[in-house]
């Protein structure tokens, strides 16, 4: 069998590299891996390249880049030139960008089957780009392998049902796995105690762009921080924008620091109280170590930690308050799995592979 996976970006990068780690222990199975250039914004010989032993891409196609649809279209003629010369059994497409509906329609147009990793996640707004992605991605797959049950659910109600299988999230399995590695330096260097902090990220245009959002965000950071030590990786982005708004005195009564590599940040998570955040990867991340998370955000593709009332959503009027909610005390085991998701992946489309 020959497998092609397509990656665009830095996570993306991440996620294959936990089903190369499940397929590098097959025998006859072949994969091609390769890399749109939509971003291209990782070391390679960061952390997750040397724990997880991934390689150099086998096709790059430096698409660069540019509008939605002029990066689609570029990705969408330069890999249907791959897929004609390697000729693949399977398509591996992940989550929601451009590349991932690129793949997609590719695989589609060629009657090569698809899968895609990450699918059924759903959020409004219905015009997001990245929600259009997912939608399309997922109408046009044959294997979707969906995170989470609230996942199988959505594409339930969308009338999809073949192919649709629950593994949870490849996530899940990278963090157990990177678990032992999780670093606690710029817990110790802040003099920080367990539990006694809560981690804030902050970054997504619709929180930082906006001079009155912003400083109404903050102002309830300063009103939390009179509670609770709040330590701040500052997103350069962010820092642009406190900076060009002149709002810097809202910044005093936080730590703030500079941006940390995933190791530290996770031992951050592992020893907070909680976290508030706008990231989507950070919310899961705190639900992976027990930890609950405010979510900057109007909605979430994480629903389902909503709707277990672990996570809560937050905005700028209402985040002193969310923070301090009473949420569920009993941690909802099992929402994404139990961190073999790769392992089902791989052994789904073996099994399919052989019909």
């Amino acid at each position: 069998m020959k497998i092609i996976s397509l990656v665009g970006a830095r996570p993306q990068f991440i996620k294959e590299a936990v089903i190369n780690k499940e397929l590098r222990e097959k025998e006859n199975i072949k994969e091609v891996l390769v890399h749109s250039g939509q971003h291209y914004d990782f070391n390679m010989s960061d952390i997750f390249f040397e724990e997880l032993g991934i390689r150099n891409p086998d096709y790059f196609l430096n698409v660069g880049s540019g509008t939605h649809g002029e990066m689609t279209g570029k990705i969408m003629i330069e890999f249907e030139r791959v897929v004609l010369k390697e000729k693949p059994d399977l398509i591996l497409v992940y989550g929601d960008t451009n590349t991932t509906l690129a793949g997609a329609i590719v695989g589609a147009k060629l009657k090569i089957p698809v899968a895609h990793i990450e699918a059924g996640i759903r959020q409004e707004p219905k015009d997001m780009p990245e929600e259009i992605n997912r939608v399309l991605t997922d109408r046009i797959s044959k294997y979707l392998f969906c995170p989470s049950m609230l996942a199988v659910d959505n594409l339930k109600k969308e009338g999809i049902t073949d192919g649709v299988y629950f593994v949870g999230d490849v996530m899940y399995d990278l963090f157990l796995l990177m678990e032992k590695s999780f670093k606690f330096d710029i817990f110790k260097k802040l003099n920080l105690k367990e539990n006694e902090f809560i981690l804030l990220t902050l970054h997504r245009d619709f929180n930082v762009d906006n001079k009155e959002k912003l400083k109404r965000i903050l102002e309830n950071l300063n009103k939390i921080a009179k509670e609770k030590t709040i330590v701040f990786p500052i997103h350069p982005r962010t820092r642009k924008r406190i900076t060009e708004f002149n709002i810097e005195k809202y910044l005093e009564d936080l730590v703030v620091i500079e941006p940390i590599d995933y190791l530290n940040l996770m031992g951050l998570v592992k020893k907070s109280w909680k976290v508030i955040t706008d990231s989507g990867g950070l919310q899961k991340e705190a639900y992976f170590a027990k930890k609950q998370a405010i979510v900057l955000m109007p909605d979430t593709g994480w629903r389902e930690l909503i709707k277990a009332k672990w996570n809560v959503l937050a905005d700028e009027n209402n985040l002193y308050e969310q923070t301090f909610k009473g949420c569920n005390e009993s941690y909802p085991e099992g929402l994404y799995g139990h961190g073999n998701a790769g392992k089902q992946i791989v052994e789904i489309l073996i099994k399919c592979g052989e019909k």
